[in-house]
């Protein structure tokens, strides 16, 4: 058992894993009404919207991974922030980091959540939202978390006169054990339940969101809320031991963890036994996390606008050629594969069913690598997002990870919620109008057979695809207790430096070996940015077993 409240749940029937203890009980407490996955993912990601509002929100954007038990069939439905049509957005930001405005795309979270509900929840709008509404109208228990990322955001609350009265009273940020309450956004969270989605989209929240983000130096219209479109894309597959993956396709980082998970096994990491005290495996796993950054960081974008080959990246033959270079010399920078070169080869047999992403379509053009203008780097600060994992008693399963960005986003912050600070995720390669912001977010399914075996996803910007493929080897290949696994320390490289950051844990001979490799430790106290994975795995009677991550205020509900 979990030393922690809430952190490991078991149950016959349903279970939610998200990152708030009210959210998760939401989304529990709508499986007990009879709701299924969807209906409890969308009451999960609402109540997320008003306890981790910090990381997620109303705001901000994501993607969610879906398994119907009954039709056997795949679902992916991409709701990230996106540029609108204003000419600027092709252009460089020369303000980023000064104007809060110009971080914030056109936000979809309220279009993606009731595009979902609309296609497969059962339960009514009303009954859905319930909680969230409850929980912003009355108030929650601020956590020792929520209360340091308040504090560490001051210039954010002190930007808004109605902010600082919510978060920070007193002039200061509440306190572990105090009561959140938020009036405004229980006020837009009731709209949207009685207006649906023109009620965020159109009319009055909209003309004061577009009004707020062009006062403060952004770019959003109008016109861009009205037009928000919510994405159906097929999602990505691949085969790994005797499961079948299915990951998040572009503007997601599914991909990476597709490849890391097919690296470790042709590499033998995945036989290993462990990672806490094999130096080997440990040492593999530096190389592949550099090998697979390398690769996520050139092959991303749009897929609507750019050819971005994740089918490539995510098959066998690619992440083979790429386990070559395992153990082999060292470089400084890793450069990335011609994931272009595999993007038409063969799909795993077992694939084919869930009609996969596709290959590239060649008239899409795929610009390459340009020298940024100045002030067109990505901006600095950690995306923190926030993941939930889904299991109801009937087999359907969701995987979804949400975000506002940084911290409270960008900044803006109007009828009760934050704007997100994507508008910061586009470089030379990926900006222009009317495009999603890429994001490293990666909501996973892994099936054994018809079966859902591990709902997996987690928080924490470029940390997430490593921190996934780090507890899915622990869970799946070395038969770890899923708690354990999550609870056990991670390491992170990337492409661009032999720094590899470590958690505490891990035997000396393991750090020892990453500096024979020659890599570089860093010592890395276990936080909310080295990754916050929320999982649900089921055993093979059925049993789930809901697991939170320890480096968050995240909690597993069963129903």
């Amino acid at each position: 058992m979990a030393p922690m409240a809430g952190k490991r749940v078991e149950s016959d029937r349903g279970m939610v894993a998200a990152s708030h203890p009210d959210a998760a009980a939401a989304g529990a407490a709508i499986l007990a009404q009879g709701g299924n996955a969807v209906d409890a993912f969308v009451a999960t990601a609402f109540a997320l919207s008003v306890t981790d509002v910090s990381q997620t929100g109303l705001g901000g954007g994501g993607a969610m991974t879906f398994y119907d038990a009954k039709t056997r069939r795949v679902e992916h439905l991409s709701f990230y922030p996106r540029t609108g049509n204003d000419p600027l957005w092709a252009q460089a930001d020369s303000s980023r980091g000064r104007s809060m405005g110009r971080a914030a795309a056109t936000p979809g979270m309220v279009a993606g959540l009731l595009e979902a509900h609309a296609k497969w929840g059962s339960l009514t709008r009303a009954v859905v939202m319930a909680p969230a509404i409850r929980l912003a109208r009355d108030g929650f228990i601020v956590s020792p978390l929520l209360s340091r990322t308040i504090a560490s955001s001051r210039a954010k609350m002190q930007a808004d006169s109605v902010a600082m009265a919510r978060f920070m009273p007193r002039g200061e940020a509440l306190r572990p054990g105090e009561r959140l309450v938020q009036p405004e956004l229980a006020n837009t969270l009731e709209r949207v339940r009685d207006g649906g989605r023109d009620a965020f989209y159109t009319g009055a929240i909209a003309e004061r969101l577009s009004a707020k983000v062009k006062s403060l130096g952004g770019l959003i219209n109008v016109s861009d809320l009205r037009q928000y479109p919510v994405t159906a894309l097929r999602p990505l597959c691949t085969t790994w031991r005797e499961f079948t993956v299915l990951g998040a396709p572009p503007p997601m980082g599914g991909s990476s963890v597709l490849e890391m998970l097919q690296m470790a096994e042709q590499s033998g990491v995945a036989t290993a036994g462990g990672f806490t005290s094999e130096p080997d495996a440990v040492v593999k796993m530096a190389d592949i996390l550099r090998l697979a950054n390398a690769d996520a960081g050139r092959w991303r974008g749009d897929p609507l606008t750019m050819r971005v080959p994740a089918r490539g990246v995510a098959t066998p033959g690619f992440a083979q050629q790429r386990a070559g270079l395992v153990g082999g010399a060292l470089p400084d920078t890793v450069q990335a594969g011609d994931a272009l070169a595999f993007d038409t080869t063969a799909i795993p047999d077992a694939c084919r069913r869930f009609d996969p992403y596709p290959a590239l379509v060649a008239a899409v053009a795929s610009p390459e690598p340009e020298t940024p203008a100045a002030g067109d780097e990505p901006a600095e600060g950690h995306s923190l997002t926030s993941h939930l994992s889904v299991v109801d008693a009937r087999g359907n399963a969701v995987s979804a990870t949400t975000t506002v960005g940084v911290l409270f986003g960008s900044g803006v912050y109007t009828d009760g919620f934050w704007l997100n600070s994507s508008g910061s995720n586009f470089d030379a390669r990926t900006r222009g109008i009317n495009r999603y912001a890429n994001s490293t977010m990666s909501p996973t399914l892994i099936l054994q057979g018809n079966d859902v075996r591990l709902v997996i996803g987690a928080a924490g910007s470029q940390y997430i695809q490593p921190a996934i493929t780090q507890v899915t080897v622990r869970t799946l290949a070395f038969g770890e207790d899923p708690w354990t696994a999550i609870a056990a320390p991670r390491i992170y490289a990337s492409a661009s430096q032999k720094d590899v950051e470590v958690e505490p844990g891990f035997t000396s001979a393991v750090y020892a070996a990453l500096v024979t490799r020659g890599y570089r430790p860093v010592s890395r106290v276990a936080d909310i940015t080295m990754g916050g994975v929320h999982a649900v795995y089921v055993r093979k009677d059925g049993r789930r077993i809901g697991v939170a991550d320890p480096r968050r205020d995240g909690v597993a509900a069963g129903q």
